[in-house]
């Protein structure tokens, strides 16, 4: 069931649902989200909070997108070292076999 969650970003108070077991990750996440766009208040006084949020969100998701591409890499190259390995069992085996 869920259970509201008070959260302050960037000096606002939010209150959002989410379920008791992600509370943690839920305020973890708000708190990685406040220090992001402090860092770019701090850079850009001038900047609406409008913009601060796009541009943390842009950053967030840029570091999402570039951590998915590197467990792309990271499965195609395991998948390969599988693939390998595997022939050269089979070429072992073919050769103990004999």
């Amino acid at each position: 069931m869920s259970e509201p969650v008070a959260l302050r970003i960037a000096d606002r108070e939010y209150t959002v649902a989410c379920e008791p077991h992600e509370r943690d990750s839920l305020l973890d996440a708000a708190r990685m989200l406040d220090s992001r766009m402090r860092d770019i208040r701090s850079a850009n006084r001038m900047a609406g909070i409008d913009r601060i949020a796009v541009l943390a969100a842009l950053n967030l998701a840029h570091e999402l997108m570039q951590a998915r591409r590197g467990e792309d890499d990271q499965q195609r190259d395991i998948a390969l070292t599988l693939d390998t390995l595997s022939r050269k069992l089979d070429r072992l085996l073919a050769i103990v076999g004999r």
